[in-house]
């Protein structure tokens, strides 16, 4: 499975009341856990920035990671940027293909 990083900027009315907050979260991970059983969930932080939340989850492929974004952003509470990640090893793995 590739792990993939969710970057969740949230609307003005989501962040309104701290207790809508919590509710629209409850709804998403519901959302997201039935529509998308394969997907496993690693983490949530919430951060300082240019965007809310962090998540880290990993997924079989981009399809299912594009899935995920756009039930998060299906409530219409929030802007999303998705990356996918690459282990370290892995990586350091793949420049050394491609130097050879």
């Amino acid at each position: 499975m590739a792990t993939f990083i969710l970057l969740t900027r949230l609307s003005p009315e989501a962040v309104s009341t701290p207790k809508f907050v919590d509710k629209l979260e409850k709804k998403v991970s519901d959302r997201i856990r039935k529509h998308c059983p394969e997907v496993k969930w690693i983490g949530s932080y919430s951060v300082l920035g240019p965007y809310d939340y962090v998540d880290i989850f990993e997924a079989p492929d981009g399809e299912s990671a594009t899935k995920v974004s756009l039930l998060v952003r299906s409530f219409g509470q929030a802007v999303t940027e998705t990356w996918v990640a690459t282990p370290w090893d892995r990586f350091v793995a793949l420049a050394k293909e491609a130097a050879e």
